[in-house]
């Protein structure tokens, strides 16, 4: 778990001396202590009467050094001893917000000229949006006549699930409109002020047809340049369009550059250029479209082919958030299966003529303000000429090969032969694309020579479409628009593979039964049946099994003899891959992390071959990997473009219009109320102080950062304890700890023989502390102006029924505490410790015990150590291993871990019975940056 805790620093002197005068000496009332005897204590009972530090700790700990000077106060009123490193005493928990790490901003290098210029100014859109209205519109809600009435009306519109017979039905209660003061009595009249009253919202869907091999295609589709319009002109988006290219730089040196949103990607800048030659003084619209095929029911097999769209100039960060809306649907395209055909190869054809017909229909008016622009309005009123250029694709496999023309089983991006794709070459991979001018030279010629059409396009493996909607597009590079696809290509491709060769090659019983045995964590998902017997895996539960994979086979032997080192190797780099891929923005150095990942990858992959698993690598979607780091150079970093935002679209754009049986019109009348939604606030906010309650003021725009990396976070505890008591959390030397901490809080310069002796006599005046069993890290979405959960700390003891079963087995989570120490390491001045017991001291304890008790942190933690980390990291896997620090006396329990999970080991005991754990670097994402960076440091 990647959380830091600040822990208060602490002295031993000869610890192993220590600890065996005191397990030998008497205690105060003559008995001799037996470890068997328990290891926790309640404070409500009597006080034990031996102190030392915890049992799992072994170091040699120099003198303290005498200058007072030497001490380093802490923020929070910790001290941290130079030379000393921490025992397990309790650890402060800091309540104010911290980061690990302030990135500077970047340097930055505009395109210059003209580019991006405004050319007038309007009225902002809000006021515009008012001046639609009757000028009768008297009332802030209107054509609702009151707060309640408007909010009644959007509950019932925008209310996931919820049908136009459910909301008649409750308006038909007696006197329920009466009560509420409505103006609608049931679904059909709400909906008919919607459609007479409230202005339209984004552009209604027209519908248009066609006939093909005897049957009439319809297609409800919108006008692509009103789409456009309507994205531009949102104010929610208006603090945050981008009007020109940009390049990053992290210095002024610019050597080293950063790649994120669009605008920082060599297309903008190229396309700009492009553009400028035409018409200078444009404003590049990236055009970039969506299109995946999803069920609609089971029943009946009946389907959706939604297309969707949204521009470049909206930041990814806004893009990516459906309820943001930055996505609009363009079009539904038909999905007849065209079953009157008998033919399979010529219903193949005419399908793909069908979806390629429809698109050219739809993006045809992208020819010509593609080249000689259209006006466009922001949010504040600022307008543009705009140049809408088609950009990207995103899409799963099969809609690449649709889009492209290409043969199935070939890459949709690059020439590379199907028997092929399993080598890696990182010149061909960053280098080649497929002949696009060849094609649309072909294109031209094909009523003059169709034959020879026709033989170019098998000798360039594609498809011999007549009419692609590319054809026409100005500045469109179809071959280069097809996007990397974290979801589908990655998660549903690429580790698909790998867990499918894993199960092979390792035995499925063997995974799930080491599965089963790992402890929880936060940030990762526990499968407590294994992953090998799931079906129907989704991207995120295969996103899980990345974080734990490596974990699974890291003592599993193979058949016959063979090394598991290369299959080590080769599941850390696709794992590192995987991960590296999903950097929000990536550095000239990030990307050849990235290549150099794969190169990896390839090296080791014989390792499957010689398991017999298969003989050949020529998997499409592994071989796009190979075209990750170009296309990101390009286009920015991959959480621009992933279906993963789209397919979330499906629920409320396709399978929840479908049930409402009029897609079109349903989908119109929800945007009108998402529209007029804005318009209220917008509108309220003109006179808060006589409209309560006042609405949620739009947020200014947010300076620039790191894009979803951001290290600011708030640690938070209930505001009431959980219980008061410390019985049951397994933390024998508690009360010792806590002594030599109240010690060293009093006086930090206190030799180590010194705090021996005073801590010895240290007695807490309290029969009981309050503890608290879960800590929360939060952050702060400035985007939605929330607070969300980024990390969390369980500690709490098992609980059992009155039959003495266990309900809740005990879990006590361990972190990545800043313990202090000065040194060198992947991690200098951190270390891996197990949280046992979260507490706070009473005021009465406080104001007796300490010297200056406003100091005194309000919440502690007592920490169990492991071995610090290690130089260098294991070879194979790439991960630090780290055990449990033991006793001269063996107390410690040390158990071999073997190939074969025990089966005494489960997920909630496996922390204290193993003895050697490895950090695993993959349970969250900001951990994993800090570790890549701190290995390339060294």
């Amino acid at each position: 778990m990647s959380l830091v805790v600040d822990a208060a620093g602490d002295h031993f002197g000869d610890y192993e001396d220590y600890m065996e005068d005191k397990q030998a000496g008497p205690n105060m009332d003559g008995r001799q202590h037996d470890p068997s005897e328990g290891d926790s204590y309640d404070l409500d009972n009597e006080l034990p009467d031996y102190y030392s530090g915890s049992d799992e700790l072994e170091v040699e700990r120099p003198n303290a050094p005498s200058d007072p000077e030497s001490s380093q106060e802490l923020e929070d009123g910790e001290v941290a001893q130079e030379g000393c490193e921490p025992g397990p005493a309790p650890a402060s928990l800091n309540q104010q917000p911290s980061r690990d790490t302030d990135y500077p901003l970047p340097y930055i290098i505009s395109y210059g000229g003209s580019a991006g210029k405004p050319i007038r100014r309007d009225l902002p859109s809000d006021q515009q949006y008012e001046h639609s209205l009757p000028k009768a519109a008297s009332s802030d809600y209107f054509p609702f006549s009151s707060r309640i009435d408007w909010d009644i009306a959007r509950w019932a519109k925008l209310h996931s699930h919820l049908s136009a017979s459910a909301v008649s039905n409750l308006l038909s209660i007696d006197r329920v409109v009466a009560k509420l003061g409505l103006s609608f009595k049931n679904s059909v009249e709400l909906n008919k002020i919607i459609d007479t009253r409230i202005p339209q919202g984004r552009p209604v869907f027209q519908k248009s047809s066609f006939e093909l091999e005897g049957e009439i295609f319809e297609i409800y589709h919108r006008d692509i340049g009103a789409c456009i319009r309507s994205l531009f002109s949102d104010p929610e988006f208006a603090p945050y369009l981008k009007y020109a290219p940009e390049q990053h730089y992290t210095d002024e040196s610019c050597s080293v550059q950063l790649y994120h949103d669009i605008h920082t990607g060599e297309w903008w800048s190229s396309t700009q250029k492009a553009v400028d030659r035409l018409k200078e003084g444009g404003t590049v619209i990236p055009i970039i479209l969506s299109s995946d095929k999803t069920q609609l029911t089971l029943f009946r097999n009946k389907s959706a082919y939604p297309l969707y769209m949204t521009i470049g100039n909206i930041p990814k960060e806004i893009r990516r958030r459906p309820s943001y809306r930055a996505y609009v649907l363009l079009a539904y395209l038909p999905t007849s299966r065209l079953s009157h055909i008998p033919n399979k190869a010529a219903r193949r054809r005419c399908l793909l003529n069908v979806y390629h017909s429809c698109l050219t229909k739809i993006l045809s008016p992208l020819v010509e303000t593609g080249k000689e622009g259209m006006e466009v309005v922001n949010g504040e009123g600022v307008a543009y000429r705009g140049h809408p250029i088609y950009a990207c694709f995103i899409g799963d496999y099969p809609e690449q090969i649709q889009t492209t023309c290409t043969i199935t089983g070939d890459c949709p991006g690059c020439p590379a032969p199907h028997d092929t794709l399993g080598e890696f070459n990182k010149d061909d991979a960053n280098n080649a694309w497929r002949p696009l001018n060849r094609v649309l030279d072909a294109l031209d010629a094909v009523d003059e020579d169709p034959i020879g059409y026709r033989d170019l396009a098998e000798e360039l493996r594609v498809k011999p479409i007549i009419e692609p909607f590319w054809k026409e597009l100005p500045l469109a590079h179809v071959y280069r628009s097809i996007t990397p696809d974290v979801l589908h290509q990655l998660y549903q491709g690429v580790v698909k593979h790998l867990i499918s060769w894993l199960k092979e090659a390792c035995g499925a019983s063997e995974i799930d039964a080491c599965c089963r045995r790992l402890p929880p964590n936060h940030n990762i998902h526990h499968f407590v049946k294994g992953i090998t017997s799931l079906s129907r895996v989704s991207g995120k539960e295969h996103a899980a099994m990345c974080q734990i994979l490596l974990g699974l086979i890291l003592e599993i032997r193979l058949p016959d003899g063979i090394s598991n080192l290369p299959l080590l190797r080769a599941v850390r780099a696709i794992l590192d891959f995987v991960f590296l891929a999903q950097y929000p923005v990536h550095t000239s150095h990030t990307l050849r992390l990235l290549e150099d990942a794969l190169e990896r990858f390839h090296s080791n992959k014989h390792v499957f071959v010689n398991l017999g698993i298969g003989d050949h690598f020529n998997i499409p979607k592994l071989h796009f990997a190979s075209h990750y780091v170009r296309l990101i150079k390009l286009f920015g970093t991959t959480d621009n473009f992933n279906t993963e935002y789209t397919e979330r679209l499906h629920i409320d754009l396709a399978k929840d219009a479908y049930e409402a049986t009029k897609m079109a019109r349903w989908l119109e009348r929800k945007e009108k109320m998402f529209r007029h939604e804005q318009f209220i606030e917008w509108r309220l906010q003109q006179h808060p102080m006589t409209t309560p309650p006042h609405p949620k003021p739009r947020p200014d725009s947010i300076p620039w950062g790191v894009p979803g990396m951001d290290r600011c976070r708030t640690l938070t505890v209930a505001k009431y304890p959980t219980q008061k008591s410390t019985t049951g959390y397994a933390a024998p030397h508690f009360l010792p700890a806590l002594s030599r901490f109240i010690c060293l809080f009093n006086n930090p310069t206190i030799t180590r023989r010194g705090l021996d002796k005073v801590a010895e006599f240290t007695f807490i005046p309290s029969r009981y502390l309050p503890v608290w069993h879960t800590v929360k890290w939060t952050r702060r979405d400035h985007l939605a102006g929330e607070d969300v959960t980024a990390d969390s700390i369980h500690v709490h003891p098992s609980t059992t029924d009155s039959n003495g079963r266990v309900i809740t087995p005990a879990r006590f989570d361990t972190a990545i505490v800043a313990d202090g120490s000065v040194g060198a390491g992947i991690m200098p001045g951190r270390r891996i410790g197990r949280i046992r017991v979260v507490f706070s001291l009473p005021p009465s304890v406080v104001n007796v015990m300490f010297e200056n008790p406003a100091a005194v942190p309000s919440h502690l933690a007592y920490v169990e150590w492991f071995s610090p980390f290690r130089a260098s990291c294991d070879a194979a896997t790439g991960m630090y291993q780290v055990s449990k620090s033991m006793l001269s006396d063996g107390t410690v329990l040390a158990s071999i871990f073997g190939p074969v999970a025990p089966s005494s080991w489960t997920s909630s005991n496996v922390l204290d019975k193993c003895s050697v754990f490895y950090m695993n670097p993959f349970t969250d994402r900001h951990l994993y940056v800090d570790l890549q960076q701190q290995s390339t440091e060294k």
